[in-house]
């Protein structure tokens, strides 16, 4: 299927989604939020395709929502503005049962972090700006990421980052937890390819559910956590990767998981 405002680049394994409206820093529009909907609809159901990798083209991921698309909506518009094409698209991505990478190539702004923060894991260029300048424009991060950051960086910093509005460089990302890693400019790609080909030979059910129990126990208490993770790990016993597994560990070989 073809895209007009993003790329989408399939590998062996795992697929890359481009933000391609660069002359706007690739903001988000209804089109790229549908697109992005469709896309990973696609991705899903593509059982060649173990990981997805998200990023930007140009000087920016994501610049966050298109203000044109914002300025002219009054309240009963804009909320259905929000619910059709606005958090959807968000929400999808955090609840992708695959894994998800956010190559971070510059500026992450508004709902530009908050599509990083529903991935599962974020990887930054050594030049990029991340943040939540929302209160600056009279709005608020409405795409979760009241929600989403101060679960990912407790809610002090989360605090902080959002009422000043304020942009943070990629280094301090990564040391308050923000960023798992951060790359230089023109190994960015490289670095979550390789991440994303590490995840992508090992056994997908055992991957989408580790991804399932962690983020459905980050929702729950402890024990409501520890008894969905005993759940799913009883399932994962009863899958031929399983088998595959074992076997080519005591035959101390390479598996060849097929996700089943």
């Amino acid at each position: 299927m073809d895209y007009e405002l993003i790329t989408v680049e399939k590998q062996e394994g795992y697929a890359i989604i481009t933000l391609n409206r660069p002359d706007v820093l690739n903001a988000m529009n209804v089109q790229m939020r549908s697109e992005i909907l469709d896309v990973l609809e696609d991705l899903g159901n593509d059982e060649s395709i173990k990981v997805v990798i998200f990023t930007g083209t140009g000087r920016a991921f994501c610049a966050g929502v298109d203000i044109k698309d914002l300025k002219s909506k009054m309240p009963l518009e804009a909320r259905r503005h929000r619910r059709l094409g606005g958090t959807e698209p968000f929400n999808s991505v955090a609840q992708f049962f695959k894994p998800t990478i956010a190559a971070i190539n510059g500026f992450a702004v508004g709902g530009g972090c908050e599509l990083a923060l529903c991935c599962d894991i974020r990887i930054a260029s050594e030049n990029a700006k991340i943040g939540q300048p929302e209160v600056q424009r009279g709005l608020l991060p409405g795409a979760g990421g009241t929600q989403r950051l101060p679960r990912l960086i407790g809610p002090g910093l989360a605090k902080e980052l959002i009422f000043t509005g304020e942009l943070i460089t990629a280094s301090e990302a990564e040391r308050i937890g923000l960023v798992n890693h951060v790359a230089q400019g023109e190994r960015l790609q490289e670095y979550a390819k390789d991440i994303a080909r590490k995840i992508a030979k090992n056994a997908p059910v055992s991957v989408m559910l580790a991804k399932s129990a962690i983020d459905r126990g980050l929702d729950a208490d402890i024990t409501t956590g520890l008894a969905y993770e005993a759940e799913v790990s009883t399932i994962t016993h009863y899958t031929e990767d399983k088998q595959e597994g074992t076997s080519a560990f005591l035959q101390k070989r390479p598996p060849e998981f097929k996700g089943k």
